[in-house]
């Protein structure tokens, strides 16, 4: 191999690598055979989709824990995929037939769906091939699809179990309906979001005489669709009224007042409408009361024949005309704004509508009690644990699942309706005929959230409903890292399916992230124009860098406003390293991939390896604690403060005396160590190093390092302050770092030792006189560290006479500063009346002022 490049070019590294890690099959489980079980399967991105921040947190995350017990030994198995993302990969289609003045039911439903698989094909591994891009290390030998054969088999297999078990059911229900998308969607694909409304009050007459009742609403088309008013029975302004009917107005149909007690007596003015086809809670008084429900909304939100004169117009046209109408008839008694919160639909945004249509559920209950238990009695954790709190909150809420879609491209539903008998049959394999004997057979035109097959990802991937090898071994898996965004869509339903499927926890540990936001702290967006983009980071930066970025930003659960100066700082440890390793690259001969730490090293080289023991064993402790940023901000400071900055200046002096042989096997060993650690984040540039520092085999397929301790010599920390000492007296003057000074050193307990001569030289550019006392006379500045003194003349370095009057100015603004805190300090009233903060600077104040003070007045005693 020839000479290193002299400058880090991460696009030159980063092309190669990811090729030969697959080829040597180091991403697969068998590269450790006889190796525990680890297991993460990856969270499916949309295959409609780009690589995002998000995704490339997650998944730098991800692949940090997968690298990591990869080397320690495990049969790592990070499983690969992606989501057939029902709604979006259908929009996008859409948006291609209408470019081409095309909807899909021109062209039908089969030859849609065969449009879709071909869009797939064409455009499908763009973020297979960006995860590449990144170097996360995937086993694509068992790369999964949503609606792949095996998943598709194991979606219906779910679903005619659970209708089995009755657990599936097909009802009239309320659900969200999106007019755009065309398709019901469960509660957590709405948004909610704030918005300035109306709140409409009307008049509806008694049928049977004087008199009226008043209601309030936010969507004043809806009364087109009223069947009751509803009241509280502890209401005692509707005492009376409770049984009597009024008219409603525009429709003229007569409907009655009802006492129930969801309603709120506080809101408006204690009597609603009651409108069982456009509301939750009013279908529930229906169920109730027996009232009936009218549909005054299709499916395109305009008004159907039942609004009368009203059929045919937009929601929003209607809302403007009844009104109106209602004005006209003396029915609206008027108008006020009203900010309230309303739905959209998380795909298109479109505001929902409440719609009572025929859909599938998934009856929650039976599901949620054991997914709760798991996680209380501490089988599952969240980490952090906080989110368990949400967890538990969401769980013991939940509606049951609306999991119909009216959409084409998904997992369709396995049931089929006999024409001839009206049997339902649902069925893993499409049935050839009914019971009664008729073959005309139709099936529901509906498919299935997308979710829901989402869901079984964590054992459906392995294989299952087959009892396959890899879902014997890798089931369950050992960890879920996630955004906190997902927990309610997926984690939620991952544990419900696990549970009841395998009988087993999907997984122990389920660990959060927070979202990538922008550097205000907004929300990362395209319509902000604030979106960073990972594949035009990795272009200008590297891969490397921004996953380093990345990992030293995540603390668990809490939001990263991301910096893309913090990727360009990334790069430039890249650099560093780079630097190290070449200029260490001459002396080494032969590092091992593990083992050959020195038996009995020299002092410098005990200190670098007591170090790094002591820094391995912090590291892991926080990386077992999936602490990420905090391990890995340590090891960084680590590398640069302790190896580059003190180490590879120290190693210079050995290395070039006659004898570099433990020096060298030292500096090889603390670098390839640092390699590996670094590995699990920064893959690419770890690689290619290693290729040069111990040039056998790849470290993406080697060990974990496991250095031996060692004892550093006992006055280390005193000659390293005392060489910072020196440095900043040097700086504090404006003198060169190798202006000759005279210093003497003062070691009454005699810590001092052979090897502080070569590299007080080496490393400060000074060569101590030993002293028994501290130098008599004038003109000298200390620097002390523990019981050892360094005494520094000032003489032809500075005017003593000058520089004593500047300390001296300087001590007594310093005191004069220390007074008035320490007398502000003294008075009870500000101690007692001033907010605590105000109060503990004050406090911070004086200390600092004291530390100075005293600093200064041991200068002018040292200067005489």
């Amino acid at each position: 191999m020839g000479p290193m490049e002299s400058a880090y070019d991460p696009q030159r590294v980063e092309q190669h690598w990811y090729g030969r890690w697959e080829s040597a099959g180091v991403f697969r489980p068998e590269h450790h055979p006889d190796g525990d079980p680890f297991t993460i399967v990856i969270p499916p991105p949309n295959v409609t989709g780009s690589l995002h921040m998000g995704h490339a947190l997650d998944m730098a995350i991800q692949d940090l824990l997968i690298r990591r017990k990869r080397m320690q030994g495990y049969a790592a198995l990070w499983v690969p995929g992606t989501d057939h993302a029902g709604i979006a990969t259908q929009n996008v289609v859409e948006r291609e037939l209408a470019a081409e003045g095309l909807s899909r039911h021109d062209l039908g439903r089969e030859a849609f769906i065969e449009q879709v698989w071909q869009w797939k094909a064409r455009s499908g591994g763009r973020i297979t091939e960006q995860i590449r891009r990144l170097g996360y290390s995937c086993d694509w030998s068992r790369e999964r699809f949503t609606m792949d054969e095996g998943l598709s088999r194991a979606v219906r297999t779910v679903f005619v179990r659970l209708y089995e078990e009755g657990l599936i059911y097909r009802g009239n229900r309320i659900i969200n309906w999106c007019p755009r998308c065309h398709t019901a969607l469960s509660d957590i694909e709405v948004e909610y979001e704030d918005e300035q409304g109306e709140l409409a009050h009307l008049r509806y007459p008694f049928t049977d005489g004087d008199g009226y009742v008043e209601v309030a609403t936010t969507r004043v088309e809806t009364m087109l669709g009223d069947t009751a008013v509803a009241v509280h029975p502890d209401d005692e302004r509707y005492a009376g009224m409770v049984g009597r009917t009024v008219t409603l107005p525009l429709v003229g149909r007569e409907i009655p007042i009802v006492a129930d007690e969801v309603v709120d007596p506080e809101f408006g003015t204690g009597a609603v409408k009651v409108t069982p086809a456009h509301d939750p809670n009013d279908f529930d008084i229906a169920e109730r009361h027996g009232l009936e429900a009218v549909v005054m909304l299709d499916e395109h939100a305009a008004v159907t024949a039942a609004g009368g004169r009203f059929e045919g117009m937009d929601r929003y046209e209607a809302r403007r005309a009844v009104k109106a109408a209602l004005e006209e008839e003396g029915a609206l008694v008027g108008v006020e704004a009203y900010a309230h919160s309303v739905g959209h639909c998380y795909r298109c945004k479109t505001v929902i509508e409440p719609y009572l249509s025929d859909q599938w559920f998934v009856k929650v209950a039976p599901l949620v009690a054991p997914a709760v238990e798991v996680v209380r009695s501490g089988e599952m954790r969240f980490v952090p644990g906080r989110w368990a709190n949400n967890y538990y909150h969401w769980m013991e809420n939940l509606r049951d699942w609306t999991i119909s879609r009216q959409i084409w491209w998904g997992h369709r539903i396995p049931a089929w309706t006999c024409a001839a008998c009206g049997e339902v049959i649902v069925a893993i394999d499409d049935p050839e005929a009914c019971g009664c004997g008729s073959t005309d057979l139709a099936q529901d035109p509906d498919v299935l959230d997308t979710w829901f097959s989402s869901a079984l990802w964590p054992f459906s991937t392995l294989g299952w409903p087959d009892r396959t090898p890899d879902l014997e071994r890798y089931y369950p898996n050992s960890v879920m890292v996630t955004g906190y965004d997902i927990i309610y869509f997926w984690v939620a339903r991952m544990i419900k399916m696990g549970l009841h499927f395998m009988g087993e926890i999907p997984y122990p540990d389920v660990v959060i992230h927070g979202l990538i936001r922008a550097e205000d702290g907004r929300k990362m967006s395209k319509s902000l124009g604030n979106a960073a983009d990972p594949l035009d980071l990795v272009a200008e930066h590297g891969a490397d860098a921004l996953r380093l970025a990345l990992i030293q930003a995540a603390s668990p659960g809490q939001d990263v406003p991301f910096r893309a100066d913090t990727v360009d700082a990334a790069r430039r440890f890249g650099n560093k390293l780079w630097n190290a390793v070449r200029f260490a690259l001459p002396h080494l001969d032969g590092v091992p991939a593990a083992g050959g730490y020195p038996e009995h090293p020299g002092p410098e080289n005990r200190w670098i390896l007591s170090r790094l023991h002591d820094l391995m064993a912090e590291f892991d402790a926080m990386l077992d604690e999936y602490r990420f940023s905090d391990a890995y901000g340590l090891l960084y400071s680590f590398a640069w403060s302790e190896v580059f900055d003190w180490y590879l200046e120290m190693a210079k002096t050995p290395l070039r005396s006659d004898d570099p042989a433990e020096t060298a096997a030292t500096l090889g060993v603390v670098l390839r160590d640092l390699l590996k650690a670094f590995h699990p984040v920064i893959p690419y540039l770890t690689e290619e190093l290693w290729s040069e520092v111990v040039g056998e085999g790849l470290l993406a397929g080697d060990s974990w390092p496991e250095p031996p301790a060692y004892e550093a010599p006992a006055g280390f920390e005193t000659f390293r302050d005392l060489v910072v000492g020196v440095r900043r007296f040097r700086a504090e003057h404006g003198l060169a770092p190798r202006h000759p000074l005279d210093v003497a050193l003062v070691d009454p307990d005699g810590i001092g030792e052979p090897w502080w001569g070569p590299q007080f030289e080496a490393l400060a550019s000074v060569a101590p006189a030993e002293a028994a006392d501290a130098p008599q006379g004038e003109g000298f500045t200390r620097v002390v560290a523990g019981s050892v003194q360094a005494f520094i003349s000032m003489e032809g370095i500075v005017d003593v006479d000058a520089e004593r009057q500047r300390l001296q100015k300087a001590a007594d603004e310093a005191a004069g500063l220390l007074a008035a805190s320490e007398k502000k300090l003294a008075n009870p009233q500000f101690v007692e009346r001033a907010p605590d903060a105000v109060v503990a600077k004050e406090r911070a104040k004086a200390e600092e002022l004291g530390g100075r003070l005293a600093k200064l007045r041991a200068q002018l005693e040292d200067l005489g």
